[in-house]
């Protein structure tokens, strides 16, 4: 996803609406995300869908950081040896 360009990448809602497939197209071309305004506030992204899936993968990976670092700090966590016998015996059935 690219960085957003200020001057073609803010837009009204109303010339998103009139010109939407010129708008979907730029998304598409350039990667970069489309925000929406209406009463000169922001209140829209739009991202193409590629972007869009990096973006959701992203967050799943860092929230199961998260709880990999929250069961290291409970102690909840295996060591070396552990891991390598709980392979073993699940491999050698």
């Amino acid at each position: 996803m690219g960085q957003v360009e200020l001057e073609s990448d803010i837009i009204p809602l109303s010339e998103f609406r009139a010109n939407t497939a010129k708008f979907l197209n730029q998304i598409e071309e350039t990667k970069r995300p489309l925000i929406l305004t209406q009463h000169g506030k922001s209140t829209a992204v739009l991202l193409d869908v590629a972007s869009y899936q990096t973006l959701i993968e992203k967050i799943e990976l860092l929230q199961e950081i998260q709880v990999g670092e929250r069961q290291i700090k409970e102690g909840k966590l295996l060591t070396h040896e552990q891991v390598k016998q709980e392979l073993l015996e699940r491999f050698q059935k």
